[in-house]
């Protein structure tokens, strides 16, 4: 079992920057994959940013690609997401996900475990 606690979101203005944390709770968190998602208002969930078990390897939505990295240590048992030139069409509610094949899934119903959410409001 894993549990998940986002924090770090807010209010920012366009071309700001903000620092998502999701805090995993058990000792079993260092064999997932962990991600990020998002859910504007009115849209259905989207894939944004997605790191190994290890850190190794990472994968992006072209959306946020250049502009966000994500990021993990195992030794806080933490994933981050720095999110830098944020954009209005960033605004949503964010949630991290842990995912147990280490496949680098995109699809949500792949993943085993999700957080809360936080909430990103990018202001023009």
């Amino acid at each position: 079992q894993v549990q998940l606690v986002e924090s770090g979101g807010g209010l920012v203005q366009a071309g700001g920057s903000l620092r998502l944390s999701c805090a995993g709770s058990g000792r079993t968190f260092g064999s997932y994959a962990m991600g990020w998602f998002r859910q504007a208002q009115g849209k259905e969930r989207e894939f944004v940013a997605v790191v190994s078990w290890t850190g190794s390897r990472t994968l992006y939505a072209d959306s946020v690609k250049g502009r966000f990295t994500i990021s993990r240590d195992s030794a806080k048992n933490t994933v981050y997401l720095q999110m830098n030139s944020l954009k209005v069409e960033d605004t949503a509610v964010y949630y991290c996900a842990a995912e147990g094949s280490n496949l680098l899934t995109t699809t949500p119903s792949k993943y085993d475990y999700w957080g809360q959410g936080t909430q990103v409001t990018v202001s023009s």
